[in-house]
């Protein structure tokens, strides 16, 4: 099935649609969507992306991230996402956005303004083997050190919004 992200200008108005790999190669600004969870202890969930995905492979990153579909809220794509990659349903709340544009391999641009969105959620994710290998809870202050120093283990956006994230948790 062919996937459609939502074109966006610098204020995230809608322009259009593009094919995925489309907007990613040519590197469109388009919306996109990137979902933070905390336990009770105050700590992040963080996943590795499975290796066959089409950017970032077996890099680490937040719960999850992905792009609303032409026609579909962000807030609608982040609890359909989350549930599709970690098996997770929680109450979810936007708190802020950000530009972003990024070089990745295979020739691929992310640029996007990406809805920071947060959740909570006890118990243990049920991750879909196609998009996850691995993932952990995490003491955001080990977290923010583990970046520091081995940033190329982690996407472009997490590291990007990590700082943000974690003056605004909950």
């Amino acid at each position: 099935m062919t996937e459609f992200v939502i074109t966006v200008d610098a204020n995230d108005a809608e322009t259009g649609i593009a094919e995925k790999m489309e907007a990613h190669q040519k590197g469109l600004l388009h919306r996109a969507f990137s979902v933070f969870i905390f336990n009770a202890k105050g700590e992040m969930l963080i996943h590795q992306r499975a290796l066959k995905k089409y950017h970032s492979g077996g890099k680490w990153t937040n719960a999850c991230c992905g792009h609303p579909r032409p026609n579909e809220s962000t807030m609608h794509a982040a609890s359909r996402r989350l549930n599709e990659e970690m098996g997770i349903a929680c109450l979810l709340e936007q708190k802020f956005s950000f530009t972003y544009k990024a070089s990745l391999e295979n020739g691929l641009t992310e640029h996007e303004i990406d809805h920071v969105i947060f959740g909570k959620f006890e118990g243990t994710p049920s991750p879909n083997p196609d998009e996850v290998m691995d993932f952990k809870w995490v003491n955001t202050e080990e977290l923010k050190n583990h970046v520091r120093l081995n940033g190329n283990m982690y996407t472009e956006w997490f590291k990007l919004c990590l700082e943000q994230v974690l003056e605004q948790r909950f």
